[in-house]
């Protein structure tokens, strides 16, 4: 069962990294992102690494992810005034 589920993991991150970087929305691919980080986080936690897996969630994942949500609204309204 352990094998199969780290194999399911390596799948979904390779997945989510590959759909992240070839998405021609820039929100999906934010979006994105932050589902990689958070399976980057589980993989870290899998490596009996949860120090480095708590960090990879609340920086990758969390902060991160805000800050570009929040780059992409802005970019948003701005195209709107314009």
């Amino acid at each position: 069962m352990s094998f199969a589920f780290d194999l399911l993991l390596a799948v979904a991150l390779l997945w989510s990294s590959w759909r992240t970087l070839t998405t021609p929305r820039l929100d999906r691919a934010i979006v994105l992102f932050i589902a990689f980080g958070l399976l980057m986080a589980l993989a870290w936690a899998r490596l009996s690494a949860p120090d480095i897996g708590l960090a990879e969630a609340a920086i990758g994942a969390g902060l991160t992810g805000a800050l570009l949500l929040d780059a992409y609204g802005v970019l948003q309204r701005r195209k709107e005034q314009l």
